[in-house]
C-alpha cells in the first residue's frame, strides 16, 4: 500500500504557471505508475497525465499536452506536475493516483489515490 500526498496548489493568474507534488510514502514509490486527474463540482475526475514506473512512458490529455510536463523522482518518492500557460478551464481539484500501468485513463483502474489540492486560475 502506499499512501499520496499533494501540495502545490494555489491561486494563479491566467498564462502563469505552478508545479504540484505528490509524495509517496509506504511501499515503494517505484514499483507504482502515477497519474494526475482534476476534478471539479459535477462532473467525473478526468485523466491529466500519467507516468510509468521508470518514467519513460508518458500520457497527456489532449487538453494539456504542450502546457504539462508530469515527472517523477523516485530517489525522493515523488512525482511532479508542471503547468504552464495555464488557463481558467485548468481550475480544478487536482489529485495524484498510483497503480498498476501508466495506461489507465479512467479514475476507476487506479489504486491509490491522494486527498487532492486545489488550483484556481483568474483572469
Amino acid at each position: 500500500q502506499v499512501q499520496l500526498v499533494e501540495s502545490g496548489g494555489g491561486l494563479v493568474q491566467a498564462g502563469g504557471s505552478l508545479r504540484l507534488s505528490c509524495a509517496a510514502s509506504g511501499r515503494t514509490f517505484s514499483s507504482y505508475a502515477t497519474a494526475w486527474f482534476r476534478q471539479t463540482p459535477g462532473k467525473e475526475r478526468e485523466f491529466v497525465a500519467s507516468i510509468s514506473r521508470g518514467g519513460g512512458g508518458i500520457n497527456y490529455a489532449d487538453s494539456v499536452k504542450g502546457r504539462f510536463t508530469i515527472s517523477r523522482d523516485n530517489a525522493k518518492n515523488t512525482g511532479y506536475l508542471l503547468m504552464n500557460s495555464l488557463k481558467l478551464e485548468d481550475t480544478a481539484i487536482y489529485y495524484c493516483a498510483a497503480g498498476q500501468s501508466y495506461n489507465a485513463f479512467t479514475a476507476g483502474l487506479w489504486d491509490y489515490w491522494g486527498q487532492g489540492t486545489q488550483v484556481t486560475v483568474s483572469s
